[in-house]
């Protein structure tokens, strides 16, 4: 069948290589099993067909065997927190969701359905993954703004018996920590000994912190935009207040620059330009700076770098990039591979480690604390990890 003819707008905008790369959108479903004739059509279809559906409904564990369900999953949003675009609502996030897909094909063999909510609820969202769990083999959630992301995520892991995973959450956290393992080991620190400084508490940051202290982190100070969490304060929404009771030993108050004075590593998951290199400077020395937000750091690298041992952003165009393709693909392959049914902070954890061994000690250095997105041992390394903690649970 011929495509449509495009509107003039259209026409002029796949004129940029970009939107010509969305063309009618980036995913079309192939077959697997031929249909070339009347045999080929009555097993893949009626009356072959109800053998396999019989068989499954007598013994459930088969839908893994024989459907599309063992390699499948779904990527759910409901497009409320797009990329750092804000809230778009479903059909602004299609091409993000269809992207990521595109990723999970790409770099973990797996085939995934975006699925945008037109619903910002709750209770709509949890409900409509609940009744359409039966197909897939994982759930990953994304672009779900936070405070809400955190209740959709475990009430799903509650009631589904499928890993569900919140990639801006978890896949943050893993490359994250992973990078700032390798980054220690450069500038020859412990993360039980640094004082560690995170700007951010939303879903990132979050998850960010648990990684860190489930590491052995014990000296970590979070930021938001009303300054440093401390214990006490009442000024903060609820979660904000559980942050700040297992935070901030020192009792540390103030702005983020109040809190990155003396500190040894800096993570920015918030917004751009919150800091400057004179606050850098007053870190102390082999500072370790992590500046994420994106299209605009915190910190403009060009800036932090005179005071900095190591620099890593979540921009392609430095060294170091931040970039969570480098977790999920592997994390879901070996979730699925291993039929997995939840996944826990263990899991998580080994991921993160796992990544940051991909890099031998040996060929660490300040510009190479990550591997590259393309490099063909991160999947099977990630995998490898998680179907091994899976098994060992």
């Amino acid at each position: 069948m011929s495509a449509p003819t495009a509107s003039p707008e259209v026409a002029q905008l796949l004129q940029d290589p970009v939107f010509a790369a969305h063309d009618r959108g980036k995913m079309e479903t192939t077959l697997k099993a031929p249909i070339r004739d009347r045999d080929d059509l009555s097993r893949v279809y009626t009356p072959g067909v109800a053998r396999v559906c019989v068989d499954i409904a007598e013994n459930p564990d088969h839908v893994r065997d024989f459907t599309l369900k063992a390699n499948t999953i779904a990527v759910v949003s409901d497009g409320s927190a797009v990329l750092g675009l804000g809230n778009l609502g479903a059909a602004g996030a299609l091409p993000v969701m269809e992207g990521k897909a595109a990723l999970f094909k790409q770099f973990g063999g797996i085939d995934a359905v975006p699925l945008c909510l037109d619903t910002q609820d709750t209770e709509e969202i949890i409900r409509t993954v609940q009744l359409i769990a039966p197909v897939f083999a994982g759930i990953n959630l994304e672009d779900i703004s936070s405070p809400r992301c955190f209740e959709v995520e475990r009430r799903l892991r509650e009631l589904l018996d499928i890993p569900v995973f919140h990639d801006d959450q978890h896949g943050t956290a893993i490359v994250t920590h992973a990078a700032l393992l390798n980054a220690l080991t450069v500038v020859g620190k412990r993360i039980e000994d640094v004082r560690i400084v995170i700007a951010g508490a939303g879903a990132a940051g979050s998850a960010i912190l648990n990684l860190l202290q489930a590491q052995g982190a014990s000296d970590v100070v979070v930021c938001t935009s009303k300054g440093a969490l401390v214990q006490g304060r009442t000024d903060v929404p609820p979660h904000y207040q559980e942050i700040a009771a297992r935070t901030n030993p020192r009792r540390i108050s103030g702005t983020l620059r109040d809190a990155v004075r003396g500190a040894d590593v800096f993570i920015g998951v918030s917004g751009p330009n919150l800091l400057e290199g004179s606050d850098i400077a007053t870190m102390n020395a082999d500072a370790i700076v992590f500046a994420m937000a994106n299209p605009t750091p915190e910190v403009d690298p060009a800036a932090a770098a005179p005071h900095a041992a190591v620099i890593a952003t979540g921009r392609s165009d430095y060294p170091n990039q931040i970039n969570n393709v480098l977790a999920f693909p592997g994390v879901f392959r070996g979730l699925l591979d291993a039929r997995s049914t939840t996944i826990n902070n263990e899991v998580i954890l080994r991921a993160a480690v796992a990544l940051s061994q991909v890099i031998p000690q040996q060929e660490l250095r300040a510009d190479y604390i990550i591997p590259s997105v393309f490099d063909p041992r991160v999947c099977p390394a990630v995998a490898g990890a998680v179907q091994a903690a899976v098994a060992g649970q």
